[in-house]
């Protein structure tokens, strides 16, 4: 039997628009809105700017657009760029099974090669789908297991991803595609140590996976050979950046019958994924920050170990991108502001020590641990001065498959990102069947509004 890689590389170049069932191609219309929404609200806060300037000195031929600015760069240049921007503020849809941020890697490597090639809605809605079920499928083919090593599953499989999704626009063939794959799988990495410190690197990754997916493609195209074994071989990508098991198998079982990309989660909150399910739990019984004596919060262990531990750096947060990894300090916001929103995180709000005093109150009980974590039931017990304790239970976060937000309601979310501009949203959900509707007509409109 062929690898895996050159198995999921026939499935690349063989998919067409005609392949894929409706509510497929109107989910991943639905994923590229809301990330093109979180790129237009990273750009007006300034989260990123650094690799915008970067991209914008990289320069090179004017291939694809700066979606912050409008800049006419190369096309991995794009992509970086863009990549950082969509996950720039946390608040991009992750897929719970591989605990990827899907959108981030994927529409920005779709919109920069899309642009550069010249491709109509159709090609660019079908190159995404490759990039979503590939990055989904390669995350989950061992659940938490980059993670677990301290590696951002994001980059890791986001690479190939890049890479399957360039390789389909630029219309490779299987042979060259596999090579593109293999290439792509010795720059995936995305180190997690920036849960220690409260530095930026995370925004990062996706543009990096993006950029060099990208590069993989070219270098594939060009006459460069990578290992079709990248993904099962005894140095390949699981072997080598995952702490569990893997079933490489799994990455190609079930292809065009089983669609990933309908599984992704879009988020209601701009913060890690692994506590959503809490604070959608602690929503459920929502007191007056005044009345809480402490907060219990049930947690599953692979979570714990992201957005509650260490506990010092945790209770009081030094950084915005800490913040946004703290259950504690999330937990203690959302009693005291009875939300928590965009402007949660801004660096005076992390600072505010009424918060931090809460947060000191907030404590952590593990689950049993089963199922996956980004997946996992919520609860929390909120024990009041009056002696009286208000639980709160939740099966699973908001914005999933088995709980998805409803179009009206993500058109609120993008609309809130991107200062209303509704004539873009009705364009990304065009995408395919307006022939108005390109790769560059899409980009290129975007940046109107970034400032």
């Amino acid at each position: 039997m062929s690898t895996v890689a050159a198995r999921l590389a026939d499935w690349v170049v063989g998919l067409g628009p005609q392949d894929i069932p409706d509510p497929v191609a109107h989910a991943a219309r639905r994923h590229l809105l809301d990330g093109v929404g979180d790129a237009l609200a990273s750009a007006s806060a300034g989260v990123v700017d650094a690799a915008v300037r970067v991209a914008a000195g990289l320069g090179g031929p004017p291939e694809a657009t700066v979606l912050a600015t409008g800049d006419r760069v190369s096309a991995p240049a794009a992509a970086l760029a863009n990549g950082a921007l969509v996950h720039g503020l946390d608040f991009d849809d992750t897929h719970a099974g591989g605990l990827v941020h899907a959108t981030a890697v994927v529409g920005p490597a779709a919109l920069a090669v899309g642009e550069q090639v010249g491709a109509d809605g159709a090609a660019l809605l079908t190159a995404a789908v490759v990039g979503y079920e590939t990055i989904c499928r390669v995350a989950a083919a061992s659940p938490h297991g980059f993670h677990a090593r301290g590696l951002h599953a994001t980059q890791v499989a986001g690479t190939l991803a890049a890479a399957a999704v360039a390789a389909k626009l630029l219309g490779l063939d299987a042979a060259t595609t596999t090579h593109a794959l293999g290439i792509a799988g010795s720059s995936s990495g995305g180190l997690l140590e920036f849960l220690t410190t409260g530095a930026s690197t995370k925004q990062l990754h996706p543009g990096s996976a993006a950029m060099n997916g990208i590069l993989a493609a070219r270098l594939a195209a060009a006459g460069a050979t990578g290992p079709d074994t990248v993904l099962e071989g005894p140095h390949g990508i699981y072997a080598a950046l995952s702490a569990r098991p893997a079933d490489a198998e799994s990455v190609v079982a079930g292809l065009g019958e089983r669609w990933e990309t309908t599984r992704i989660t879009i988020k209601p909150y701009p913060s890690c994924q692994l506590m959503h399910v809490t604070l959608d739990a602690l929503r459920e019984v929502l007191v007056p920050a005044g009345d809480v004596l402490e907060v219990v919060a049930t947690v599953h262990p692979d979570s714990a170990s992201i957005v509650c531990e260490p506990v010092e750096v945790k209770v009081a947060p030094r950084t915005s991108y800490d913040a946004k990894f703290s259950l504690p300090w999330s937990v203690a916001a959302m009693l005291v502001d009875g939300d928590v929103t965009v402007s949660t995180y801004d660096l005076d709000s992390v600072l505010r020590p009424e918060v931090a005093e809460l947060s000191s109150r907030v404590r952590t009980v593990l689950s049993d641990g089963q199922g996956v974590a980004a997946d996992a039931a919520g609860e929390v017990a909120v024990h009041l001065r009056d002696g009286s304790v208000r639980v709160g239970r939740v099966p699973r976060s908001q914005g999933g498959p088995d709980a998805p937000l409803s179009d009206d309601a993500l058109l609120a979310k993008f609309l809130a990102n991107s200062a209303g501009r509704d004539d873009l949203a009705r364009s990304v959900l065009a995408l395919g069947s307006d022939p108005s509707v390109t790769a560059a007509s899409l980009a290129r409109s975007v940046p109107r509004s970034a400032a």
